[in-house]
């Protein structure tokens, strides 16, 4: 009996309404089986990654985004581009900026079962993800500082280490990596933020069930089997916990989100910001030029049929689309999701509860599984060793995309090589591994050195330029011009 009350009080948690849930499932298996649905053999099931679900773009009438929707940073204007920066700067010192970082996932492909955020990925200074992270944040509110004093001389304040500054940090965590992470930041006070600017919160969880979807999966004989809710999670942890009326309370009018395993994310960043009010855009995604044809990335384009935007998987899209080309012989379908977006808080206030209140917004996706089950024969835990026997069900960000206004919907294009390098795969894997995120990293911060006058030993040297010292290369002229680094140095 106590078995049967464990196993309903759960699941009253996970699915309030069992049979509903079950009919849901259904709809999303009927709708996934004439797609290709891929299996994972991970349980890296978080926010951090979306999924592989839609339509065929063979029943759609796709287009790029156009160009009133879509800007590639380098095309841009100093100018302009100063501007926005300069009006990111001024909404961060008025604390009208917030953060969130996706951080769910744990190293399940690194052999580690850590939170993804304390990874090492073997720089010189041996910074963690979240180290890497939160100290851009300090340097941020350093330079926001700065910023705030030039433009107001008179003032008296010769304090310029950014307290006074409020950028709070919040940090969305799984039940697999929640503890660990709040005691991982403890441990490290904070990586230099006010303990109360950073605020950890849940995602959701969710059944896991037979691969037909009438059966709950038993993990034991009285605990069912359950995982994160995907990416699509991130609207109902921000309502179920409070977090939007936390933005509001505290004045924040702007979000940043962005994944945990990207190590040159330009947390925060102030032009981004400025780019998004001065636009006054609902929502804006950073995306990256696709790498060539075959790159497995969902892409961001234009649903003609219904003149919204909406995300394509690669999957989805016929070779012919994927690889035609301009007259500049660039790909026409380019627009890489590296899950990094901004929003409008007022606008999320407004759309959140009608989105996680209906799977119209939202619907679930099946990911087809290898999951441990409970052997009632041999009393333990049994997991398959080639395929799968269990479906999870997932909810992504981006299927919220076509609810936007298309006037209120842009996409910011920039550098890969300066924004963008996940940590997705293990060590010796070709793309998105420890040793690419590490040299992707020290490329980068090298190339500042050398752009500010800074030498190199040899042609093969690596420096590394932590976030405490530069968030994006300025202030290095008096430290590094004239000088010689070597490999492994650190500034």
């Amino acid at each position: 009996m106590n078995q049967r009350i464990k196993l309903l009080t759960q699941l009253q948690k996970l699915a309030p309404n069992p049979e509903s849930f079950l009919v849901e499932v259904g709809k999303a298996i009927e709708l996934s089986s004439s797609m290709s649905t891929t299996s994972h053999d991970d349980d890296d099931d978080d926010a951090d990654n979306d999924g592989d679900d839609g339509d065929f773009s063979s029943k759609q009438h796709l287009k790029p985004l156009p160009e009133s929707n879509y800007v590639v940073q380098k095309n841009v204007s100093v100018d302009q581009r100063n501007s926005w920066q300069d009006e990111g700067y001024k909404l961060i010192s008025e604390g009208k900026v917030g953060l969130v970082v996706l951080a769910g996932g744990q190293g399940s492909r690194l052999g580690s079962s850590e939170p993804k955020g304390c990874f090492d990925v073997g720089l010189p200074s041996h910074r963690s993800l979240f180290q890497l992270q939160v100290e851009r944040i300090v340097k941020l509110k350093q330079l926001t500082r700065e910023k705030t004093r030039l433009n107001h001389p008179h003032d008296d304040d010769d304090d310029d280490d950014g307290e006074d500054v409020k950028l709070p940090l919040y940090v969305m965590t799984s039940s697999a990596t929640h503890d660990a992470t709040k005691l991982f930041f403890k441990e490290h006070d904070w990586f230099g933020l006010p303990s109360e600017d950073v605020i950890f919160f849940n995602q959701g969880m969710l059944p896991a069930l037979s691969l037909d979807g009438k059966h709950f999966l038993l993990e034991s004989p009285d605990r069912i089997v359950e995982s994160p809710d995907g990416g699509g999670g991130l609207y109902k942890a921000w309502h179920d916990n409070g977090i939007i009326e936390d933005w509001l309370k505290r004045g924040i009018e702007h979000v940043h989100v962005y994944c945990v395993d990207n190590i040159l994310v330009k947390v925060g960043d102030p032009e981004f910001i400025g780019f998004a009010k001065e636009n006054k855009f609902n929502i804006v995604n950073k995306v990256v030029a696709k790498r060539d044809a075959t790159e497995s990335v969902g892409l961001i384009l234009l649903d003609d049929d219904i003149n919204r935007a909406k995300l394509v998987e690669y999957s989805e899209i016929s070779k012919e689309l994927s690889e035609l080309t301009d007259e500049q012989g660039d790909l026409v379908f380019k627009a890489a999701n590296i899950v990094n977006h901004y929003y409008n808080v007022k606008y999320l206030s407004e759309m959140v509860p009608t989105w996680v209140s209906s799977r119209e917004y939202l619907p679930y996706h099946v990911a087809k599984k290898k999951i441990g089950v409970f052997d009632s024969k041999s009393g333990e835990t049994v997991k398959p060793e080639r395929e799968p026997n269990g479906i999870k069900m997932e909810q992504f960000m981006f299927d919220v995309f076509p609810f936007f206004e298309l006037e209120k919907f842009a996409c910011l294009e920039v550098e890969r090589n300066e924004e963008f390098s996940p940590l997705k795969n293990g060590y010796g894997s070709e793309n998105d591994s420890p040793e690419t995120s590490r040299l992707n990293f020290l490329k980068r911060s090298t190339q500042w050195v050398l752009d500010n006058g800074g030498l190199l030993e040899n042609d093969d040297a690596l420096v590394e330029v932590t976030p405490l010292t530069s968030y994006g290369g300025e202030h290095l002229k008096k430290l590094v011009e004239g000088k010689t680094f070597k490999n492994g140095d650190i500034l």
